[in-house]
């Protein structure tokens, strides 16, 4: 895991939407935050978690969703 940046907010990205770490968010670890966010976004429950950081600093956690079957 990695430290977190206070100065600067992580952001959550799965799909096209980004979601801006807040007071609800912050000092939790990404598992956590898959927990809040999987009632809104089912397909974060099985998704891979990616963590990169930008050159300016920004930790960018991106919930890349795994291929499922159609049943």
């Amino acid at each position: 895991m990695s430290d977190l940046n206070p100065t600067q907010p992580r952001i959550f990205k799965t799909g096209a939407v980004r979601i801006v770490e807040d007071e609800s968010t912050r000092g939790l670890n990404n598992e956590e935050v898959r927990g809040i966010l999987k009632a809104t976004y089912p397909e974060i429950v099985n998704a891979t978690i990616r963590e990169t950081t930008t050159t300016e600093g920004q930790t960018v956690v991106e919930f890349l969703p795994q291929p499922g079957r159609k049943g």
